[in-house]
């Protein structure tokens, strides 16, 4: 993991891809939905007063999920 990736997302690249983008969720209701998911546990997270850090960094998932989603659709 790069220093960025752990600042960024507190997990690899390669991770997110692994742990999110190609779980039954994404399989079955989309990236979207994954990405949508992951905003709606950082509600939550912000919501049950977690460390402001860790909320960033899921939301940070959430927006890599997005623009990796929008690259794919510029290259099709």
């Amino acid at each position: 993991m790069t220093e960025f990736e752990r600042n960024c997302y507190g997990i690899s690249e390669a991770q997110i891809r692994k742990e999110y983008m190609e779980s039954i969720t994404a399989q079955f209701s989309g990236l979207e939905m994954v990405a949508m998911s992951i905003l709606s546990d950082a509600q939550e997270m912000m919501a049950a007063g977690f460390d402001s850090d860790r909320v960033r960094k899921q939301i940070n998932i959430a927006k890599f999920i997005l623009c990796e989603i929008m690259e794919a659709k510029e290259t099709a």
